[in-house]
């Protein structure tokens, strides 16, 4: 049986001649709370990255040698990420050799005994082997939650359905700043009960609560410890969810795959669906057993793929998210509002900002297309670094307090142009552009890139700051944000609405032209 590019179910040929069999975001249950399950490893990325910024301002209180340490501070970050690198670089290995649904199994158990850790540590350097093991799972989760869902979803919602990871990441950066609030309350109500029964003054400096760092000493350790419960629940929730279609079909497991995508599309499309998959899955479980690490560079046409898939997620990282994310209540506080309970209110602000705008990338990303997203997201986040910058520098010279709130507007903006966009388009489209066989290894390999991208920014940029001040820190991601914007314009390329087949045809055109026959001429060539 031949199968055309534009017969293949999900083209955009195919649901122009059945209409009727197009898809829609809200019209299968079953794959969105697929969706929603395999997210919840992006609410475990998310709740982390964003509680570290809150329960940093305390564990300073509890430990000296981190109140006194900037490499410290950072490495209690950072070291979460360390171990993201290589559970990325192992999370693309153990999805193509044990599935999708046992690394998410997998991510979730150690990122439990991370939170345990965390929760218990005597002493910063358990701490940071906590966010070692924390790490460790955040970055399995990170290669498997977008293949996952994306292997699942029908090509003309797949957009929409992976960047709900990314709204799970943004969700659980808000939950994050809500618990650190919560905490933060429940610890200055209780140092007020206690001060009252120790104290047999007749009133109470209400003032000196709200404004005090150094509250019930351990705060930060429920901020860290409740993040166990979401791995715990996705644990549980994964045991009766089902492997990823695709990777059924590839391990020879048809009868598997068939009852899966059943429940994800009606009669008639699944015999299509079906019948293509088949045609599909000999040719490749041929190309995977002969795929190799090296082979990712090998490959011109994967070669391209990787540039863009690592690339957008460097640039992700580079652009400044993470810092935003990790640090917002300190660089709130470096814009002159000194609380902790202050800081963290603007911070859950701008969280929230965050979470908003990923529910418009989802909507925009399937109508106006990948790349419109991104360049028109990038060109908001360098105005918006512009205004921080300005702010920033005027603020070092002035007593204005105008000028920390223009700091605040600058970081709400900055994420209202980011969370649209550069948030969801770079792990969407990793899990898009790449062939079947090599979906997990590049997967892997791109969240690697994030990791590490992640890690250099999270180490130094404080201590940039530190050195030149955070006003030139900004000008300096904003060059960045300049490049990503040309980079985007020149190798990005539109994959709205196209199946996986259609992609690989994109890198196949780039790679060797349009002429169907150069491709395995040179194939031929290299092998004799």
């Amino acid at each position: 049986m031949t199968i055309t590019m534009q017969s293949t179910p999900g083209s955009s040929g195919y649901l122009d001649l059945y209409p009727e069999r197009k898809m829609s975001f809200f019209k299968n249950p079953y794959i969105l709370g697929l969706a929603a399950v395999a997210g919840i490893g992006g609410l475990l990325f998310g709740y982390d990255t964003g509680v570290i910024s809150g329960a940093l301002l305390y564990i300073k209180d509890d430990f000296q040698e981190v109140r006194d340490s900037y490499f410290l501070q950072e490495t209690i970050v950072s070291m979460a990420i360390a171990g993201a690198i290589v559970g990325a670089a192992a999370g693309g290995w153990v999805n193509d050799a044990y599935g999708r649904k046992k690394a998410t199994l997998f991510a979730d158990v150690i990122f439990a005994l991370g939170a345990i850790l965390m929760a218990a540590a005597p002493d910063p350097y358990v701490l940071i082997l906590g966010r070692l093991l924390i790490g460790l799972g955040v970055g399995t989760a990170s290669v498997t939650a977008p293949v996952y869902i994306a292997e699942a979803s029908p090509s003309e919602i797949r957009g929409s359905l992976v960047s709900t990871n990314v709204l799970m990441i943004t969700g659980g950066q808000f939950l994050s700043y809500l618990v650190n609030l919560a905490f933060t309350g429940v610890s200055i109500l209780l140092s007020a009960f206690a001060t009252i029964y120790s104290s047999s003054a007749a009133t109470i400096n209400i003032e000196r609560f709200s404004s005090s760092s150094s509250l019930v000493p351990g705060t930060w350790r429920w901020m860290l410890g409740v993040s166990g419960v979401p791995a715990v629940i996705q644990f549980v929730l994964m045991l009766f969810l089902p492997e990823s279609p695709r990777w059924l079909f590839i391990k020879n497991r048809k009868n598997e795959a068939v009852d899966v995508l059943s429940k994800i599309y009606d009669v008639a499309r699944l015999e299509d669906e079906v019948d293509f998959l088949t045609a599909q899955s000999e040719q490749d479980r041929q190309r995977r057993s002969n795929i190799k690490f090296w082979d990712v560079f090998k490959s011109k046409e994967i070669r391209s793929a990787f540039l863009v898939g690592g690339g957008l997620l460097a640039f992700q990282q580079f652009t400044g998210i993470n810092t935003v994310m990790y640090y917002s209540p300190t660089i709130v506080q470096m814009a002159g509002f000194q609380a902790n309970q202050l800081a963290l209110l603007l911070s859950l602000i701008v969280a929230g900002m965050n979470a908003a705008g990923t529910v418009l990338g989802i909507y925009l990303i399937d109508h106006a297309g990948r790349k419109k997203l991104a360049l028109s997201s990038l060109a908001g986040v360098a105005v918006s670094l512009i205004v921080l910058a300005f702010a920033f520098f005027k603020q070092s010279s002035s007593s204005n307090g105008l000028y920390g709130w223009l700091a605040v507007v600058g970081l709400a903006l900055y994420i209202g142009f980011f969370s649209p966009g550069m948030g969801p388009v770079p792990w969407t489209l990793s899990s898009e552009i790449y062939p079947e066989e090599y979906r997990g290894i590049c997967g892997g390999m791109s969240a690697t890139v994030c990791w590490v991208s992640n890690l250099i920014v999270s180490e130094t940029f404080l201590s940039i700051a530190d050195g030149i001040g955070i006003g030139p820190t900004f000008l300096i991601i904003c060059g960045i944000t300049v490049a990503a914007f040309v980079f985007v314009v020149v190798y990005v390329p539109e994959t709205k609405g196209l199946t996986f087949d259609e992609v690989e045809v994109i890198w196949r055109e780039r790679a060797w032209g349009k002429n169907p026959n150069t491709h395995s001429l040179l194939e031929q060539g290299s092998q004799s």
